[in-house]
């Protein structure tokens, strides 16, 4: 990494998601030993605490198509402001998730950085899903389906203006990594938007290095580098079992940490989150273990 500064950012958020859980993932990555492995790295690590988030009980559901949608906006609105500054002070932004819909605002918040010098942003998203329904194509209603519609504009005004123009990040930006699981609608959007789609075919047949060098390569072609979104759910289950949503088929404990040790190599991640950490699914930590892992992989630990 450039920067050597590292803040870690708390978005223990399950709004958007339709199981319950997900927002004592934070506080499961810390006690996995994140904060102090950082620092073993020769990292100055800043934990800025949590970012303030309502909870379903004392919040009406609203809309059946976007579920606590007004809480959702309130709190990435907040998690934006604390991505910003981060990003402003020179320190390299680590959000720990909470669904995923909190990455609308760690996205917002960065895009609004970089915008303000005149710089784009790219963005590599490793997901089993595409995270891509509207409340129009959503079959859930939940907004964790939905963060990366909003991110290149897609979806309402509350979440995709977040960041004060739109899109936050342009599609031709944007690489997805690990597809398994898309919704029938949600196909459409993925095809017609411009992304750059890798399922878990492109992985079995040209390998997790062709793949993700190729997303890198999109992520960061004009603009200032990229920032990397890792959903658990990403990782088959059985290295994995702590998540949201799990869908067997998924990448490997091997393939993950590759992706994570080539991502490190182009020297060109701005920033990153780990989302959806479900302790309640959990086996003593498991995932939340991997998820420090895989970060730790990311910026700069290695084998020798």
């Amino acid at each position: 990494m450039r920067q050597s500064h590292i803040a870690i950012i708390g978005a223990p958020m399950d709004l958007g998601a339709g199981r319950r859980g997900v927002d004592m993932g934070p506080s499961a990555l810390r006690v996995a030993g994140l904060n102090d492995k950082l620092a073993k790295l020769g990292y100055e690590v800043e934990d800025l605490g949590n970012v303030i988030v309502d909870q379903p009980e004392s919040a009406p559901e609203g809309q059946p198509n976007a579920r606590y949608l007004p809480q959702i906006a309130h709190t990435c609105v907040r998690l934006a402001e604390m991505v910003e500054r981060a990003s402003a002070q020179g320190h390299v932004p680590i959000v720990l998730g909470g669904d995923h819909s909190v990455a609308i605002g760690t996205v917002g918040g960065l895009s609004r950085h970089y915008h303000a010098h005149g710089r784009k942003l790219g963005l590599i998203w490793i997901d089993a899903h595409a995270d891509m329904n509207t409340p129009d194509s959503s079959p859930s209603g939940n907004i964790h389906g939905m963060p990366l519609a909003c991110a290149i504009g897609m979806g309402p005004v509350e979440l995709t203006g977040i960041a004060g123009h739109v899109p936050m990040v342009q599609p031709a930006n944007v690489a997805i990594v690990g597809l398994r699981s898309v919704d029938d609608i949600e196909r459409l959007n993925v095809r017609g938007t411009g992304v750059h789609a890798f399922t878990m075919r492109d992985i079995d047949e040209r390998g997790m290095h062709t793949v993700i060098q190729q997303a890198i390569h999109a992520a960061s072609s004009g603009t200032a580098g990229f920032h990397l979104s890792f959903d658990m759910d990403s990782v088959d289950p059985s290295e994995a079992p702590g998540v949201g949503t799990p869908v067997h088929g998924g990448i490997t404990y091997r393939e993950a940490h590759l992706a994570m040790e080539l991502v490190c190599d182009s020297g060109l991640m701005t920033s990153m989150e780990v989302v959806e950490v479900n302790p309640v699914m959990d086996i003593a930590n498991q995932t939340a273990l991997l998820g420090v892992e895989l970060i730790m992989s990311a910026l700069g630990k290695r084998i020798l």
